[in-house]
């Protein structure tokens, strides 16, 4: 893919008091690029639930377009890869940000599916920056992503 028609991507997931924080965070490493030498960077914040439970929100932006490359490759992992192509104007917002929901739990088995518990945001380049332009670019780099696998 020599263009990314991506600004970034972010990837954000919660730990929850009753959930395993490296399991979690093997959950969303599953979306990010190896470093050379030291892990992708996430961010921790912590947070309190409703009853005064620990939540703790980790998060990734991607910015670098080998790494946001490594991230859509990892999409093309979907079993509902035509699903997604064909529901691109409800994911797609006007402010030209695509959104998907990734299964926390199978991304922890380094499987790929759409799901609950890791939310994947993706600013979408578009220039005018109208939705209908941002879904014509989605679809062309899903498009691509497609035809390599």
């Amino acid at each position: 893919m020599p263009q990314i028609p991506l600004h970034y991507v972010d990837l954000r997931t919660f730990c929850y008091a009753t959930e395993d924080e490296k399991r979690v965070e093997e959950a969303l490493r599953t979306f990010l690029p190896d470093g050379d030498d030291e892990p992708f960077e996430l961010e921790r914040t912590e947070s309190e639930g409703h009853y005064g439970d620990r939540i703790l929100v980790l998060s990734a932006r991607v910015e670098n377009a080998d790494d946001v490359r490594h991230v859509l490759s990892r999409l093309a992992d979907l079993e509902s890869f035509d699903d997604l192509i064909d529901e691109l104007d409800e994911r797609v917002t006007e402010n030209t940000e695509l959104f998907l929901r990734l299964d926390k739990q199978a991304a922890f088995g380094g499987d790929v599916r759409l799901g609950d518990g890791i939310t994947f945001r993706g600013k979408v380049e578009a220039y005018p920056a109208k939705k209908e332009q941002a879904v014509e670019n989605a679809e062309e780099v899903l498009e691509r992503l497609r035809e390599q696998e």
